[in-house]
């Protein structure tokens, strides 16, 4: 299973749910690659990765310069790989327009190694560009974290749209796995109805029932270059990464192992 973790609006957790999600799988004895496909390149520095020792990154990758198992390295954490990015990525947004295939170059090179893992997790830059259709044509599902702020109703549609297009153009696999509502906090008004306002437009099988809510040693995790799951296993943002990870393993059919280490 391939799952793009997409929002083309930044701010709204979507790296923060690629790591730790990724990580709470690899607790549960799940098999996990990482793909960071945003220059910024935060996924990687949320796993401790020191991008300036990197020679293969996805940058690499994508264009065709290395073979995808060349670019892969282990974290230091439970079952969890990754495949890095620079702000050498950013080129690529540029480089690929100049190729027939430009949306499905990711797609090529993960077929490659897809079978060397339970999960895939892509994050997505926060933008709608030829690097984040690469992700949309290259998943099976995608997550899509949300914060529940003005205009993000908006934002979503679009996201929405965007996926129908793909699946008929080039994807007929992909599918919404679900939005999950991120830096909740239902004591201030504005979250509370926004919160109502998507489950009134959306399905409910497609919003995930696991809420991840405002939490501080969520914040604090990336600068110790470690997942919440490990940084502090017991708050509360390491336990609703937890339960979605849970979620996920549940939506793609897929044994829900115990937690451990």
């Amino acid at each position: 299973m391939i799952i793009a973790v997409v929002n083309q609006k930044g701010g709204v957790a979507k790296t923060t749910t690629a790591i730790n999600l990724s990580a709470a799988l690899g607790k549960m004895g799940k098999k996990v690659l990482v793909v960071d496909l945003d220059p910024q390149g935060n996924a990687s520095s949320g796993y401790g990765i020191k991008k300036q020792e990197l020679i293969k990154t996805t940058y690499e990758m994508i264009m065709g310069e290395a073979r995808p198992a060349e670019t892969v390295i282990k974290t230091g954490f439970k079952n969890v790989e990754i495949i890095p990015a620079t702000q050498e990525l950013a080129q690529a947004g540029v480089r690929l327009l100049q190729f027939e295939n430009k949306n499905m170059q990711l797609r090529k090179a993960l077929i490659q190694i897809s079978g060397n893992y339970d999960i895939i997790i892509i994050d997505c830059l926060p933008s709608l560009d030829v690097l984040a259709l690469n992700g949309l044509c290259a998943c099976d599902r995608i997550i899509i974290p949300m914060q529940c702020e003005p205009y993000s109703l908006e934002g979503v549609a679009e996201l929405f749209a965007t996926v129908k297009r793909v699946k008929k153009a080039a994807n007929r696999n992909l599918q919404v796995m679900g939005i999950v509502f991120t830096m909740l906090d239902k004591r201030l008004t504005v979250n509370r109805e926004v919160m109502l306002s998507i489950k009134k437009k959306f399905p409910p099988q497609s919003i995930f029932n696991t809420e991840i809510p405002r939490n501080v040693r969520i914040a604090e995790a990336p600068s110790h270059g470690e997942p919440i799951v490990y940084y502090d296993n017991s708050s509360k943002g390491a336990l609703a990464y937890t339960d979605l990870a849970k979620e996920v393993l549940v939506k793609c059919g897929q044994e829900v192992g115990m937690t451990n280490g």
